[in-house]
């Protein structure tokens, strides 16, 4: 049986917050909704919109009262939106975040909660659109989805219970992971590939040609490029965020470009066909939420 609250203070009304609140709310595990966002239009927006239920006026109203608390903001906003809340969050509170990076997510709250800190049960849902903004919130965002938590030592097991029993009374698959191993993973296969698709789209669009190149591009273009459409603000702080790691895949993936160029150079189609069909086979057999053998 899945945790049910009575209330959730909601800081951050966007795409990930609002979709949280209105999933919870049509699986009966949340009563009530308070909703907090930098700009007011999106909170206004999300009152109309039916998820939330009242407006706070700064993010401490929005915690107050609240025995479900979560952060859906920039990662880089983290540490200011726990030191603004920090005098009314109380060791009952569940307190979760959606941020795609976990370790300087998990040392802001280390360096802020205090005796709190087991409170906290650090959350990334593996979902999200290449657009942003409450008005396309969708209480199906989650269903189906992975959804990483990274506990600490100091994590409360009883808050940890109700985190799993929540998310998964969503409709996600929860999966537990150390922050550490968390950003090595997500370096690979969600924020090296973002960075990717955004260089591929930069280097086109500089180039004198790139619009007349860009009018004949096909489905691959396009399924390759899609992420490149998302919030810019939000990749840039998880970019910043998660650079050592991201540095170190960037250097295993450059290895494999320059292999495979000189490959092409040298017209050695024997082993570049051999690097393809590494790759191809392996994505042929890849499934997501599925561990490689």
């Amino acid at each position: 049986m899945a945790a049910k609250f009575e209330q959730l203070g909601l800081i951050g009304c966007g795409l990930m917050g609002g979709s949280f609140a209105l999933a919870a709310k049509r699986a009966g595990l949340v009563k009530r909704v308070v909703g907090y966002s930098k700009s007011p239009s999106t909170t206004e927006r999300a009152r109309q919109m039916g998820i939330i239920d009242v407006e706070a006026p700064s993010a401490l109203l929005a915690v107050s009262g609240a025995d479900l608390v979560l952060l859906a903001v920039p990662v880089s906003a983290t540490e200011a939106t726990f030191k603004a809340i920090r005098h009314l969050i109380t060791s009952n509170m569940l307190i979760m975040d959606v941020g795609s990076t976990k370790r300087d997510v998990v040392d802001a709250a280390t360096r802020v909660l205090g005796n709190n800190l087991g409170s906290f049960v650090p959350a990334h849902p593996i979902a999200g659109k290449e657009v942003s903004g409450v008005e396309h919130a969708d209480p199906e965002l989650y269903v189906g989805k992975q959804v990483i938590l990274t506990p600490g030592p100091k994590t409360q097991v009883n808050h940890l219970k109700r985190a799993v029993e929540l998310w998964e009374g969503m409709g996600c698959h929860v999966q537990q992971m150390a922050p550490e191993a968390h950003d090595a993973a997500f370096a690979a296969v969600s924020h090296m590939p973002h960075l990717l698709a955004f260089a591929l789209m930069h280097a086109i669009i500089n180039q004198p040609m790139g619009k007349d190149f860009l009018a004949l591009a096909g489905p691959g273009f396009r399924d390759f490029t899609r992420i490149a459409a998302s919030d810019p603000k939000m990749w840039r702080d998880v970019l910043l965020a998660n650079k050592l790691e991201v540095v170190e895949q960037a250097k295993m993936f450059q290895r494999s470009l320059l292999n495979m160029l000189q490959m092409v150079e040298d017209s050695q189609g024997e082993k570049l066909e051999g690097m393809i069909e590494q790759a191809s086979n392996s994505r042929s057999h890849w499934r997501m939420g599925q561990k490689g053998k």
